[in-house]
């Protein structure tokens, strides 16, 4: 179990370390002020429009980076910094999930299969480890694979779900910041200092999706060793 609690570690580090990186630069570029004035509400607006989407709505939501586009009502939330500052930060969050609000319209791909896993994986995550452990213990208890190793697998393929999940998130993401990124600087919404802040800004955004794919495939590769790994 050494290797497992080490790997844990590794990857809740790193987490940590893109994360704060990811707060440090959001605080940075907050404080850029946009030429135009505009919020993050207005750029949303603006976006959606020039877009010719119409029945999506931008709303603001409590919290912090909280924002999200939600495609069962056609919202893109907005967390309350975002949706009333004027700066370069809230001008790349709120172009980012109005990305998300494009893909819906265009039907992108890998959008219709996250949200199709979502409901799935919702409930498949909360138990695949405790499936797989619990397999294992059963499996050691009985002195024979058994049931236990079908309960293990059970759990690898809830997990091995979670993981594809993951990965499919990630294009979904660096789409919606590539969409977000054109806009802002075909339309001239931004200065090119301004535009600098708000693609790196989603640059480090994105890398947290990553590193949580990553660290999903590492404890999947763990797991299935411990189930798999001692079996001919």
């Amino acid at each position: 179990m050494m290797g497992f609690y080490i790997l844990i570690g590794l990857i809740s580090l790193v987490s940590m370390l893109v994360s704060n990186k990811l707060k440090s630069k959001f605080k940075k570029y907050s404080q850029i002020s946009l030429r135009n004035g505009m919020s993050g509400a207005e750029i949303a607006e603006k976006m959606l429009a020039d877009n010719g989407i119409f029945d999506v709505k931008v709303i603001s939501t409590p919290g912090r980076l909280t924002d999200h586009y939600n495609p069962k009502d056609k919202t893109v939330n907005l967390s309350e910094a975002v949706y009333n500052q004027r700066n370069a930060a809230a001008a790349a969050v709120a172009a980012h999930e109005v990305g998300h609000a494009v893909q819906h319209a265009k039907a992108y791909s890998y959008l219709t299969m996250r949200s199709q896993l979502v409901p799935i994986v919702s409930v498949t995550s909360k138990f695949s480890q405790w499936l797989v452990i619990g397999g294992l213990i059963l499996g050691a208890a009985s002195g024979a694979a058994g049931i236990g190793f079908y309960i293990a697998v059970a759990g690898l393929a809830m997990m091995a779900l979670a993981t594809l999940f993951s990965f499919i998130t990630l294009p979904v993401e660096y789409d919606a910041s590539n969409r977000a990124l054109a806009w802002l600087k075909n339309k001239n919404i931004v200065s090119q200092q301004e535009f600098a802040g708000s693609k790196d800004a989603l640059k480090w955004a994105a890398r947290t999706y990553l590193v949580a794919a990553l660290g999903s495939l590492a404890m999947l590769l763990y797991w299935g060793l411990q189930v798999l790994g001692g079996r001919d």
